[in-house]
């Protein structure tokens, strides 16, 4: 008998194309019905019923229900930091449509990475963060500036209040669409909390996606200097 964790048994949960895909529609940190989940993986609701099935008994996800739906969303953050750290050494998924590419073009654009802002726009931002001495990067941590207390404090965030909950406070996430860093932990957490309050960014209904507003190019530009398009 081994004495090491069945990794074999997590490993087989997300190798089905169906139950993959339906996990990566989840990473940010959202809750889809199953419909909406049969739909994004391409397969019948009976199907998606019995994948969603498994992934609850493996702990994967969680369900809640609201009248006759059932809304499925990732158990915990750490599920979401083992998909992130797969999609690091995943090869591209193939595009069957020009739906599909778009689709793809968007994710990796301006997404959420569970609770925080990545893609490009999360990756520009933090080195717009870095570039204005807002932040220093230190190892797998950030670091906030005297500068950047005031800012973020002008923004609507706390820091010394972040500090105080019980997770990392500023730490250093590798995108895997731009094998960069952007930032994570409580800070990004109210950043994209920020971001979505003050309607610079929106999300795209059912996505992870998220897209920028006239506003938030305005406000990216005046900002920091971030031309979006």
């Amino acid at each position: 008998m081994s004495t090491y964790p069945d990794l074999a048994k997590v490993a087989a949960l997300i190798a089905d194309p169906a139950r993959a895909s339906m996990l990566s529609a989840l990473l940010g940190d959202i809750a889809l019905p199953a419909g909406e989940l049969a739909r994004l993986a391409k397969i019948t609701p009976q199907t998606a019923s019995a994948h969603l099935a498994r992934l609850v008994k493996g702990n994967l996800l969680s369900v809640t229900s609201m009248g006759r739906h059932r809304y499925f969303r990732l158990s915990n953050k750490k599920v979401a930091q083992v998909l992130e750290s797969l999609a690091l050494i995943a090869p591209p998924s193939r595009t069957n449509s020009l739906n599909d590419t778009l689709e793809r073009k968007a994710i990796q654009r301006a997404r959420t990475c569970y609770d925080h802002l990545a893609g490009e726009l999360g990756v520009s931002l933090t080195e717009a963060f870095i570039d204005n001495s807002l932040i220093q990067h230190h190892g797998e941590a950030y670091e906030v500036t005297s500068a950047g207390k005031n800012w973020f404090n002008s923004f609507g965030i706390d820091c010394l209040q972040l500090q105080e909950q019980r997770r990392a406070f500023a730490r250093s996430c590798l995108d895997w669409s731009e094998r960069k860093p952007h930032m994570a932990g409580a800070l990004g957490t109210a950043v994209l909390g920020r971001l979505l309050e003050l309607k610079w960014i929106v999300r795209v209904r059912g996505s992870r996606t998220v897209k920028v507003t006239d506003i938030g190019r305005y406000n990216f530009k005046n900002e920091f200097g971030l031309h979006w398009k």
